[in-house]
Order: C-alpha cells, then sequence, then structure tokens
C-alpha cells in the first residue's frame, strides 16, 4: 500500500490572482467672482490685476486674475485680460479650465472660453508649479466690454470652472465593487417632524400664530430653550407666548434646530441695503438676534456670513451697528477689516477735525464779542442733571457708529 506524499509531487506552483484598477477622473469646482466698481480700475495700467478671493479644486488652490487695462504692454491697454492662477504649491497640475463672462440683462448670452465639453488636440493644460496662469490676454476688448450688457451698475461678473485631473489605485477589484453611500439625510428627517403634531409637547403663540414643536430637541439645541423647559416653562400644554420676536423669524430659527441649516427664504439671501436704516431690520439680523438670545453660535455665525457679503462704503457703518449690538465678533473684525471701514474711518476723521476746528473758531469769535462789550467772563453754565434723572447716555444709531469709527 502506498501512502500520498503531496511533497513529492512535482507541479507548478500557481500564485494566486490579483488584479489593480486606476481610474483617471476629474474633481470640477467653480468661483463666482463679482468685480463691483469696474470705472474705478481705470488708469491702473498695463499689467495690474485684480485678484479673486482663493478658491480649492482637486487639492490646490486657485485664484482669477482680472487685468482692467490687459496684462500685456505691447495690446495698449486695448484688450481686457483674464487668467486663473495656481496659487498654491504644486508641480505639473493637469487640469481643464472654462472663463465665462456672465451677461447681466437675462437676454444677452455669455462670453464663454472653455475646455469642457469638446476634443482637445494636446489634452488637459498643464500648470507647470505655484504662480503661473491660464487664460487670454485678449479676453475681450475694452470698449466692448464697457457697451455691453455684462456691465451693469458699474459691476461685472466672471465664473470660473476648473476641473482637476486625479488618479485613483486600487490593488483590488474593490473599486470595481464599491457601493456608494449617500449623504446624510438626518436633517431633512429631523425638519420633517415639524409637519407633524402628532408627537409634539410644546406649543409657542405668536401674535396669533402657533408653532408645536419637541422639548428634548430644543432643549437639546439651546441651552435658553434648555432652561426655560426645566424650569417647567410650557407644561401642563401651556403655551408659551412670545412678543419680541417676528413669527418668520422664529419660523426660520426653529427650522435651524432641526435641520441645522438656514431656510431657504428669499428674504435672507437677497436682501439689499438699497435703505440704509434697514440693515438692522433686515431678515439676516433679526435672525442674527434670535441666534444671539436664544443662544445658537452656529446659527450666528450663518448670519454673519450673509451680512458681510454686502459690505460696502454705503453699509459698513449700520452693519458694525447690528455686530456691535448682538456681540457678532467675527462679523464685527470682518467689518473693521475691510477696505470700506478704513474709507470710511479716515473720512469721518477729517471730518470730526474739521468740525473741531470750527468749533474752536467759534468759541473765540465769542469770547472776543463778550470781553469787548460786556468784559471777559469764564463763567459758562455746565449741563446739570435734575434729582433723579438717570446719568447713563443712550447712544442712538448714528451715534454709536460715530462711537465705533472713532476708537
Amino acid at each position: 500500500m502506498t501512502m500520498y506524499n503531496p511533497t513529492a509531487e512535482s507541479s507548478t506552483v500557481l500564485t494566486p490572482l490579483t488584479g489593480s484598477l486606476s481610474v483617471m477622473d476629474r474633481v470640477n469646482g467653480s468661483h463666482n467672482f463679482v468685480l463691483k466698481g469696474y470705472s474705478l480700475t481705470k488708469g491702473m495700467g498695463t499689467g495690474k490685476f485684480i485678484a479673486s478671493k482663493t478658491f480649492t479644486v482637486g487639492g490646490h488652490q486657485w485664484a482669477i486674475y482680472f487685468y482692467p487695462e490687459g496684462k500685456v504692454p505691447s495690446e495698449n491697454g486695448v484688450y481686457v485680460s483674464v487668467f486663473v492662477a495656481l496659487v498654491s504649491e504644486g508641480t505639473d497640475v493637469r487640469a481643464l479650465f472654462e472663463l465665462k463672462l456672465l451677461d447681466q440683462s437675462d437676454k444677452g448670452t455669455d462670453l464663454v472660453y472653455t475646455h469642457f465639453g469638446r476634443s482637445l488636440e494636446n489634452g488637459p493644460y498643464t500648470i507647470k508649479t505655484r504662480g503661473c496662469i491660464w487664460g487670454y490676454k485678449r479676453f475681450i476688448k475694452r470698449k466692448d466690454l464697457e457697451a455691453s450688457t455684462s456691465l451693469k451698475d458699474d459691476c461685472l461678473k466672471i465664473d470660473c470652472t476648473v476641473g482637476v485631473l486625479v488618479v485613483s489605485s486600487s490593488s483590488d477589484s474593490s473599486m470595481l465593487n464599491a457601493i456608494h453611500v449617500p449623504e446624510s439625510d438626518m436633517g431633512a428627517d429631523l425638519g420633517m417632524m415639524l409637519d407633524y403634531e402628532e408627537l409634539c409637547d410644546v406649543t409657542f403663540s405668536l401674535g396669533g400664530e402657533r408653532f408645536r414643536a419637541h422639548k428634548l430637541i430644543l432643549a437639546t439645541r439651546s441651552s435658553v430653550f434648555e432652561t426655560w423647559l426645566s424650569n417647567g416653562v410650557g407644561n401642563d400644554d401651556k403655551e408659551i407666548v412670545l412678543t419680541d420676536i417676528e413669527h418668520k423669524i422664529f419660523k426660520a430659527l426653529l427650522h435651524f434646530i432641526y435641520t441645522d441649516t438656514l431656510m431657504e427664504d428669499e428674504d435672507l439671501f437677497m436682501w439689499e441695503s438699497s435703505s440704509l436704516l434697514s440693515v438692522s431690520e433686515s431678515f439676516p439680523a433679526k435672525l442674527l438676534a434670535a441666534a444671539e438670545k436664544y443662544d445658537l453660535p452656529r446659527l450666528k455665525m450663518m448670519c454673519e456670513s450673509v451680512l458681510c457679503k454686502d459690505i460696502s462704503i454705503d453699509s459698513v457703518a449700520y452693519i458694525l451697528v447690528v455686530a456691535d449690538r448682538y456681540r457678532a465678533t467675527q462679523l464685527m473684525e470682518t467689518v473693521t477689516k475691510s477696505d470700506s471701514f478704513q474709507y470710511l474711518r479716515k473720512k469721518w476723521l477729517l471730518l470730526h477735525e474739521e468740525l473741531l476746528n470750527s468749533v474752536v473758531d467759534l468759541d473765540n469769535f465769542i469770547v472776543h464779542v463778550q470781553s469787548s462789550e460786556d468784559g471777559y467772563t469764564n463763567d459758562r453754565k455746565q449741563p446739570t442733571l435734575e434729582r433723579g434723572e438717570s446719568s447713563r447716555v443712550h447712544l442712538s444709531d448714528d451715534e454709536l457708529i460715530k462711537t465705533q469709527i472713532y476708537s
């Protein structure tokens, strides 16, 4: 009888079958660059540019460079130049680009230069290193731009799309068998709870309108609501009456508490400071006040972000008042670092100096008249407080603006 010995068998050693996968993909990202005050760019000179804020696509940082009088001296300022620049460290970054000058009449067409949607003879463009640019030195003639509907209210808008090429690799076939996990929709699900009143256990009343909510969610999200509800406010099915907040603002507040997002409201995103005194009465300012009152720091920061997008010479002082009133520290910092604030501060300091000089001249004139007619006296009456009158000074918005700018 012969025993089987596997080691005695002569055979070819089989190696396991392996595989790998490399996928050439493209990561796209877009940036909208708005340039206000185009007419003020005249006289900058050839080769001088205005840069957009940096934006990130494919792990690299980019910026749009706008040359109002062209990039190349030989063009004699006839053309406007527009380029995309790599502003972060990187070598041989391969990418596709698109530059689009937006028509603002809703009737014309955009001016588009693009790599997307067409065959490229030499493939994607390669950015060799930091500081390299891609774009057009003859983007559009200045006279054509200024006569076009792309320039509206001294403002123009440029969209830039960058598609960075990336290679993803896998040592096995796991990528072929990958299962895509969608983004969490928990916020949307919680938001739907506001529409179903069966499980709600607290009611708010605002000017006759009622809002139903859940104590546990409110207390978890807001320390103010937690204090109220822990102390028995709203027990025994009693309504909580709120008199210092508009129903629309409270609705947006509840929406954030449940979904952690801003409510998609036209008043929030499309507000304009056409009437300067309306800044403090605007939707984002009122929502900021509510976020401060109910201790919702993330909502507060979101409102600050909305407000800071409208900082201008006309609105900066009034936004500063709002930031100070509701202790919006990040908004305050952004405002005081803005060019609009620095311009206003310089202008008002000069005006303040002129007013002081005028007062001194007037005082000298009065003293001269008094000394020549009645003899000089320095017994001027000083303002006094009546008994019981508060010594606290109450500043109006305009006075508070001046206090902030001079400090």
